[in-house]
């Protein structure tokens, strides 16, 4: 059986690492490239949902992430928006 998700996907830099970050799983990995960071993302992402569904939590998890199931395929939460904000914050000295 195979498994498709359309999942949301956010890669950042951090340091000489590149970082791949899903909010819908709560999960991230990295590389030491942009392509190495997807590659080990798709390799998170695939050990994760086979630990959730051979451990039977994977309904659990799922709906504690915030997803939701309808007729029985399940639906990761929806992404409204993702952009930056600036914030000012006093300084504590």
């Amino acid at each position: 059986m195979i498994l498709y998700m359309k999942l949301p996907l956010t890669i950042f830099k951090e340091g000489k690492q590149f970082v791949a970050y899903t909010p819908a799983l709560d999960i991230a990995t990295a590389g030491k490239t942009e392509k190495d960071a997807r590659r080990m993302f798709r390799e998170l992402v695939s050990v994760f949902m086979e630990e959730i569904i051979t451990t039977g939590t994977a309904e659990e998890v799922l709906t504690e992430l915030g997803w939701k199931k309808e007729q029985e395929k399940w639906n990761p939460p929806q992404l409204a928006s993702s952009d930056f904000i600036d914030i000012n914050i006093p300084a504590f000295a």
